[in-house]
């Protein structure tokens, strides 16, 4: 037998094939391994996944309430001061000195006093049921506007003149004579601020401060109402 037919068993008799056939199963084995475990590892991938959702259930989108927000927003303002009367008020005051039923002296003291009213809304008072929210449009009432402070500037006001009398006869009453001139200059001054529309003004300057800062926020529409104020806003109350 020639070289060539001993190759040719070699390469293709029973033995080559048996080994050829081997080989094959042998692949063919790795290839099912490999698809095996790539299947395995989806499934694995799948039941972490399933797992992971269970002990992590997605969470339901957070709701704004959109009127405490505005709400927060407009009582961060706190006392919205929208307008301020300063004013300068001469006040003269007196007492006696009597003996018997009879006058015999007189002390006078003429103060000159710089007061102030500040007015406006008090934004905390603010409740959801006045604040109406569809979209870009809202709709806020306002509290009627009030005098959110009074007082006598006693930095920049002055006694401008003591006087008892020529012979002195007066009652040495420097520190109640010029209490009670605060008092009367703090009553003309307030009157004088409400005469003067500071209550209305306060109104006007409010809305216009609130519509833009709800505007400033975002939204479109704006409507702002405001209430006329109380008749008796504009008093004094008097030091018991």
């Amino acid at each position: 037998m020639g070289d060539h037919d001993y190759g040719y068993k070699e390469r293709y008799g029973a033995g080559g094939i048996v080994r050829s056939v081997g080989w094959m199963l042998t692949g063919g084995i790795t290839v099912a391994a490999l698809v095996v475990g790539f299947g395995a590892w989806r499934m694995g991938d799948r039941v972490f996944s399933t797992v992971q959702s269970f002990l992590n259930p997605t969470q339901p989108a957070p709701k704004v309430d959109v009127q405490s927000v505005v709400i927060q927003q407009v009582q961060g303002v706190s006392e919205l001061t929208t307008a301020v009367f300063t004013m300068q008020a001469v006040v003269p005051t007196s007492q006696n000195a009597t003996f018997n039923g009879f006058v015999i002296g007189t002390t006078k003291l003429l103060y000159i006093a710089y007061g102030e009213v500040r007015a406006g809304v008090d934004l905390r008072a603010l409740t959801p049921d006045r604040v109406q929210v569809s979209n870009n449009t809202i709709q806020i009432q306002l509290r009627a506007p009030q005098l959110l402070d009074r007082k006598i500037d006693v930095s920049r006001s002055t006694v401008y003149d003591y006087n008892r009398g020529t012979l002195g006869l007066g009652p040495d009453v420097a520190p109640e004579l010029q209490a009670l001139a605060q008092q009367e200059a703090l009553k003309k001054i307030v009157e004088a601020a409400c005469a003067d529309g500071v209550l209305e003004k306060a109104n006007d300057r409010a809305k216009l401060a609130v519509t833009q800062l709800l505007t400033t926020a975002g939204y479109q529409n704006v409507t702002v109402e405001t209430q006329s104020p109380p008749p008796d806003s504009c008093t004094v109350v008097q030091p018991k």
